[in-house]
């Protein structure tokens, strides 16, 4: 499989390895410094840039006829125009704030804890994220997945990173040092609290099921999730 990797930062290296390690070949290394040469040969396109860059990642592959697989967070006010694009070109998209195979089960614990702790109202949910100082965007993505897995399922509708009202869902954004990424969903009461807590050891999980995410969208058509990937709908 012939891939191009629009983003080639930290995680742009560690995809780099894995998908060589699993036998694809890399045609084209997007950077702010290099154009778009090479992308139009590519099967899958994979797109862990930077909040400014992904639409034009993104636009740019769907116009070449390359499916995208972007784990870019920080730019889902134009997700839409990306549907949108995808479906009038007939492509293919994955777009997720966690590629994580623990993660992704992480979520859908959270979802099954919502809907149990949604007759309680005695305990309120509050959620931490903590990444790397060098992470753009607060909260992470996937903490706003975790609390949009919370509202869907809960009478909770809003989150903020500010002081929350009776129906919202504070987060606590943190970043320290290099950490990878840890997350964690608390209910909390008078008597006690119930906490779920995933914690990233290093970017190889993340940047794996990115990998295996491009291997299974090749030849399909559509808008897809990791869901979809792991066969957990």
């Amino acid at each position: 499989m012939k891939i191009a990797l629009l983003g080639y930062g930290k995680m742009g290296k560690v995809i780099e390895r894995i998908a060589l390690e699993r036998g694809h070949e890399i045609v084209l290394k997007k950077d702010e410094f290099n154009t778009y040469d090479g992308l139009s040969t590519a099967d899958v396109a994979i797109d862990f840039s930077i909040p400014t860059a992904a639409v034009d990642n993104i636009s740019n592959s769907f116009n070449a006829n390359v499916p995208v697989v972007s784990g870019t967070t920080g730019w889902l006010e134009h997700y839409d125009e990306m549907v949108k694009l995808c479906n009038e070109k007939q492509g293919a998209f994955i777009s997720s704030s966690n590629f994580s195979l623990g993660v992704n089960i992480f979520f859908e614990l959270n979802e099954y804890l919502a809907k149990i702790m949604a007759q309680f109202d005695s305990y309120k949910v509050t959620m931490e994220e903590i990444h790397h100082t060098q992470k753009l965007d607060a909260p992470s993505g996937t903490a706003i997945s975790l609390a949009k897995g919370v509202i869907e399922n809960s009478n909770y509708n809003n989150w903020t990173l500010e002081e929350a009202a009776k129906n919202e869902i504070h987060i606590e954004a943190k970043r320290i040092g290099d950490v990878p990424g840890t997350h964690t969903v608390t209910y909390d009461s008078v008597v006690d609290s119930i906490e779920l807590k995933h914690t990233a050891h290093n970017r190889e999980g993340f940047a794996l099921g990115a990998v295996i995410a491009a291997e299974w969208i090749v030849g399909k058509k559509g808008i897809f999730s990791m869901k979809d990937v792991l066969n957990l709908k």
